[in-house]
């Protein structure tokens, strides 16, 4: 009698364990940049984080906007870091994606040989490296030049290159003094040529304005800038899943701002253009902070309206509704 019933507990348990395990995703894949939106992805896939709901997670690279474009709209990806206004615009053009989180508040800043330079004003006259034309970062320089009196293009020798890491190594090669650069990119520059933290001959590069001190006194508001974000697409329908994505983005994340050099080393091995160095000092000057969207959409549209007074196409013309902040249940 007790071997029957042990042999229907040992029945019922392997039911129970496969019902648990057909309850899991074959597949979540995330794309996002080497930028440090995605470095708790990183983490999230080498602790096995979503183990519980997902048999394999797979990471994507995208090197510019137009790659992260051709991804969304081809739609065989789950979840996607990107900028806010890309993923309104994409949202207002009818494509099935909803903006989970705004994790990226602060990560702008310039570069320049020239440690007298502190305000984007002083910059005048100069030529800079602007990475991503028409596109974060080079959005929030331009509403920033032009909110003080300032032409970007007559007033400024912007050269436009197709990531940070082409202006970065145009800052190293010494083709360029001066360039806006994302982190990490800024604090990889610092530590290739030596200029961290301190050297006692003149560094050869200087870490100058910082655009959100910047933003908070031109507009007369905090330095909080809603620049990225994680997003969810259409094909993801599992709400389980998604909670369980936001749970564990959000302990990536705070394991990531509280571990530096074990962060360092983690990005540089995923990210051989990134230097564990680099990626270990850019977390003191990051603002990274995981906030549900829906919960931050006051400062989403603040932001929003800022860019689309000066040019509607920037976040595709028009807010976007609400159904592109995602709610949990």
């Amino acid at each position: 009698m007790k071997k029957i019933i042990y042999v229907r507990l040992l029945l019922i348990l392997s039911i129970i364990t496969s019902l648990h395990a057909d309850s899991k995703v074959d597949k979540i894949v995330i794309a996002g940049p080497f930028a440090s939106v995605s470095h708790p992805l990183l983490h999230m896939i080498k602790t096995d984080a979503l183990k519980d709901v997902a048999k394999e997670v797979e990471f994507r690279l995208w090197k510019n906007p137009d790659e992260l474009r051709a991804i969304v709209i081809k739609g065989d990806v789950d979840f996607v870091a990107v900028p806010t206004n890309t993923a309104a615009i994409l949202n207002n053009k009818g494509v099935d994606i909803r903006l989970l989180n705004v994790s990226v508040w602060g990560i702008l800043g310039m570069i320049s040989r020239d440690d007298t330079l502190k305000t984007l004003k002083d910059f005048k006259g100069k030529k800079i490296a602007i990475p991503f034309r028409a596109d974060m970062p080079d959005i929030v320089f331009v509403q920033l030049l032009k909110k003080q009196g300032l032409d970007p293009k007559k007033d400024f020798e912007l050269v436009y290159v197709s990531n940070p890491i082409d202006a970065m190594q145009m800052l190293i090669l010494r083709r360029i003094d001066h360039s806006l650069l994302a982190e990490p990119a800024i604090s990889v520059a610092l530590r290739k040529t030596d200029s961290f933290p301190i050297k006692l001959i003149a560094p050869d590069l200087y870490r100058s304005v910082d655009l959100q001190e910047e933003w908070a006194r031109v507009f007369n508001t905090d330095k909080d800038i809603p620049q990225a974000g994680m997003a969810v697409l259409g094909r993801m329908k599992d709400k389980k899943v998604i909670s369980r994505f936001l749970e564990e983005y959000d302990n990536s994340l705070k394991w990531y701002m509280s571990h530096p050099k074990e962060a360092g080393e983690m990005v540089a091995k995923e990210i051989d253009l990134l230097t564990k160095d680099g990626v270990a000092d850019s977390i003191a000057h990051v603002n990274l902070k995981s906030r549900r969207a829906v919960d931050v959409k006051d400062k989403i549209e603040f932001f929003f309206d800022v860019l689309k007074e000066e040019d509607p196409k920037i976040i595709g013309s028009k807010l976007p509704q609400d159904s592109f902040y995602y709610k949990e249940d």
